[in-house]
Parts: C-alpha cells; structure tokens; sequence
C-alpha cells in the first residue's frame, strides 16, 4: 500500500502541474479572504467564515485535477497489468491511490493554517474562535477525504483524466450542494425538505463547522469514503 501510495506523490510533485494546482488554490482563497469586495478586512471582525465557505467549492477543482490521473493513466499507458503483478491485493492499490491523493490534498490545505494565525493576531480584541476554527478544518479534512474517494472512483471507470476530472467535479457538486439545493424545492416544504438536505454532503459540512462533533456526522463522512472506495475496488476486480 505505502509504495503505491509513495508513487503517487512522487507522481504528481514530478512536475510543475502539481505545484501550481496548489499555488492557485491558495492563491484564490488568499484574495477571496484579504483582497476581493467584502473581505475580512473591510468587514473588521475577525472571523474565517468567509474561507470556510468558499474553500469546498475551491476543493472541488483542486482535488478532482488531484485524482483525474490516478487510475485512468494507469489504464491507458498499460502499467495498470504491471501493478496487478506486485504482491499487492485490490483493497492495498485503491487505498495506496486514495491516501496519496488525501496527503497531496492535506498539503494544500496545511498553509492555510497561516490565515488563523494572520486574523488573530491582526484583531484588536478577541480573535478567532479556536473551537468553532478547529472544527471547520475538521469539516474541510473530512471533506476532503470524501472528495477525494469520490475522485479515485471515477478515475477508476476510465482512460481518459480529462472525462475524469469533468465527471468527479460533477458529481462531487452533485453530492455537496445537490440535495440541498433540491431540498428549498415548494414540493419539499412539508417537512421532507430537512431529510433530504440530511443526504448531502453540505449539511454535515456546515454541522461540524459550528464546532460540535457529531458522531452521526462522521459516521456520514466515513461511511461515503468506504462506499466509494469498495466501489473502485469493486470495478478493479472487473479489470
């Protein structure tokens, strides 16, 4: 598992592409936080509401160009047979893919921690909450993870890292924002709207960035990584 998960970093810090996708992605949130209309400090209070909000959405093309190689060009350059001839199981390859990914996608996020300690020490009075902030970045961990999943398993259906990333960038929107949006539907209204927006993948996000841990929420999150995960498994054995 560990040396496939090794040659998936190596993989993609092996050239500029990977640098850059980090780059932009924090790039992006740093101008949406400190520079862009309405930002932290022209609002004057000392809060990464605005990061928390708009990071998943930033996420989503992040990770999806992490993950649209992970499989597909192990398909289409043929070296897919070369890796069913190691001494590794399915499970050992789909997990060695997704931590890989996982750890890339927590190296992007890890210097954004900067901006927690910049508004702290930028506030006149009382900062950040570091309750409801530690929970937030728990929300974007686990979604993360989710997203990641998610990504490995489309990658695992084709050859191609372009229909890949297109397809894992649709259904990740799908899955966070989908059911939430189809929620706020007048059809909805009679209480069925609160059940539904439960099935998406937003509404556990939001819960843990209130800062209160949820059992219920990481079994949600955890469950979505292990159903993806035996799906691309699940396909490999078809292979």
């Amino acid at each position: 598992m560990w040396p496939i998960c090794k040659k998936e970093l190596r993989q993609f810090f092996s050239s500029l592409t990977g640098y850059i996708a980090i780059i932009v992605f924090l790039l992006v949130n740093g101008l949406v936080l400190f520079v862009f209309r309405n930002n932290i400090l022209e609002n004057g209070y000392a809060t990464l509401d605005d990061f928390f909000s708009f990071a998943p959405w930033v996420l989503l093309f992040l990770i999806s160009a992490i993950t649209m190689r992970s499989f597909s060009d192990e398909f289409k350059s043929g070296t897919f047979e070369i890796l069913g001839t190691r001494p590794l199981s399915k499970w050992q390859v789909v997990t060695g893919k997704f931590l890989g990914s996982l750890i890339v996608a927590v190296i992007a996020l890890t210097p954004t921690l900067v901006y927690y300690f910049t508004i702290n020490h930028l506030a006149s009075t009382t900062g950040i909450d570091a309750g409801a902030a530690a929970g937030s970045y728990l929300g974007l961990l686990l979604l993360t993870a989710v997203f990641t999943s998610i990504g490995v398993c489309i990658s695992s259906f084709t050859t191609n890292a372009v229909v890949a990333f297109i397809i894992s960038l649709i259904a990740c929107v799908l899955l966070y924002f989908g059911f939430s949006a189809i929620s706020q539907l007048s059809v909805f209204s009679n209480g069925l709207d609160y059940y539904i927006e439960m099935l998406g993948i937003n509404f556990h996000y939001q819960s843990i960035s209130r800062g209160v841990i949820d059992t219920r929420d990481l079994v949600y999150f955890l469950s979505l990584v292990i159903f993806f995960l035996l799906v691309t498994k699940q396909n490999l054995q078809k292979r």
